[in-house]
């Protein structure tokens, strides 16, 4: 089935139930059983069923399906947010005295999240070369549980060396993590190329209209075998779950990854997509390729005005046949599309303040994938976290600007654009 297709009827079947065209809201706390056996059923897994809005929920379920469907897994877990999505997929397989690779092209919310935050709980990180991967397997030892990568970066909109990635993880027996939030499930597939395990902040792309906060994790067919096959290393899968009444997390024939993070991460520590988010998503996600495609058409569109703009020193941008990363975008994404994610350089802070401040039709917000085009100032807000060394490393600097095209007719906003730069 064609991704514009499961975008649509994935995951459900309105024959069911009350045959709603659109997929009901299950806006609930918990759900009736049908006696005490039944519960206890549920709780044993002996049956599969909604217990708790915390840990599953009917919408919630259809859109899970619908995007395991888009990327290709074999099952998927909603959660409240991206950093949500990021923290569980680390949390899932890693735990105090244990390490992780992350890419050094990452946004800042996962540069803080991973290299700070995560610190406390006594799991390190690493950085590597995303572009090449030179750096990654000399970097690994029998304490690294994760490679955690995006497909496309923000804001520098570099695309990462993921066949090498996902190669390095298959030798070594490291899990590769792929957030594939920018480039969406509708240019790229991750899991197509090998990678275990796909995040996602739904917020962006997947809404596409600025109204509803999520995350997803997707994980590829196989896992089970996988830690079986690497049972020391991910030995939380294999050895009995004292917290879940000694189950093996290998020996149930339900997707292992997302299973795990269900019935420990998303019990205990709670970060729940609300029913009315999922549903909001539910229907965006319909328009994800007719939106993305558009997306990447105007970005283009606006890159090589960009390029040619006497104002403008430098543009990052992959569908750019000037761009360091143009033959990975024509290798990875689908008709070498690059989605709607733009930066560029101009002379100084005060010339990269004034053109966000000139900007009539874009706004400035720190949010990307919105049908609205937005603009904003990196390095003093996504990623004023990080210090001089880190945004010198990750290519960010007081000079560059983040674009977010949208919808809009292309020739308006290189009009705006224009007078901005002015």
């Amino acid at each position: 089935m064609q991704k514009e297709t499961i975008a649509v009827h994935g995951g459900y079947n309105n024959k069911e139930g009350y045959g709603t065209m659109s997929v009901p809201i299950a806006q609930t706390t918990a759900y009736a059983f049908r006696d005490a056996e039944h519960a206890a059923n549920l709780f044993a897994l002996k049956e599969l069923g909604p217990i708790y809005t915390r840990l599953n929920n009917p919408t919630t379920d259809v859109l899970e399906q619908r995007f395991a469907q888009l990327e290709g897994g074999a099952g998927a877990l909603c959660v409240a947010s991206g950093q949500s999505a990021i923290f569980y997929a680390i949390a899932n397989v890693a735990e105090a005295g244990d390490n992780i690779l992350i890419s050094d092209k990452l946004y800042g919310g996962a540069v803080t999240l991973l290299t700070h935050t995560i610190k406390r709980f006594g799991i390190s990180a690493k950085v590597f070369k995303s572009a090449d991967a030179s750096d990654l397997e000399e970097q690994i030892d029998d304490k690294t549980k994760a490679i955690f990568f995006e497909s496309l970066s923000n804001p520098q909109i570099a695309i990462a060396d993921v066949e090498k990635i996902v190669e390095i993880g298959k030798k070594t027996g490291v899990l590769t993590i792929c957030d594939n939030t920018v480039a969406s499930a509708a240019l790229f597939n991750p899991i197509d190329w090998g990678v275990d395990v796909v995040v996602h902040s739904t917020s962006k792309y997947t809404n596409g209209q600025g109204s509803a906060i999520g995350g997803i994790i997707v994980e590829r067919d196989g896992l089970a075998e996988f830690f079986k096959e690497n049972s020391q290393r991910y030995y939380n899968f294999t050895e009995p779950d004292t917290s879940y009444h000694g189950l093996v997390y290998t020996d149930v024939p339900l997707p292992n990854f997302t299973l795990r993070a269900r019935l420990s991460l998303l019990r205990d520590i709670g970060a729940a997509q609300s029913p009315h988010n999922s549903w909001l998503l539910l229907q965006t996600i319909e328009t994800l390729a007719l939106r993305v495609d558009k997306h990447s058409e105007n970005a283009l569109e606006i890159a090589k005005f960009l390029e040619s703009h006497p104002k403008v020193k430098s543009v990052n941008y992959p569908g750019l046949e000037s761009s360091p990363y143009y033959e990975k975008a024509q290798k990875y994404f689908k008709d070498g599309k690059a989605s709607g994610l733009i930066s560029f350089e101009v002379e100084s802070y005060d010339a990269a303040k004034a053109v966000i401040d000139s900007a009539k039709l874009f706004s400035v917000v720190v949010n990307i994938g919105d049908s609205k085009s937005l603009i904003v100032h990196p390095a003093s807000t996504t990623h004023s976290q990080m210090n001089e060394e880190e945004l010198v490393a990750a290519g960010i600097n007081s000079t560059t600007v983040r674009l977010s095209i949208g919808l809009e007719d292309p020739k308006d906003l290189i009009e705006d654009l224009e007078l901005a730069l002015s």
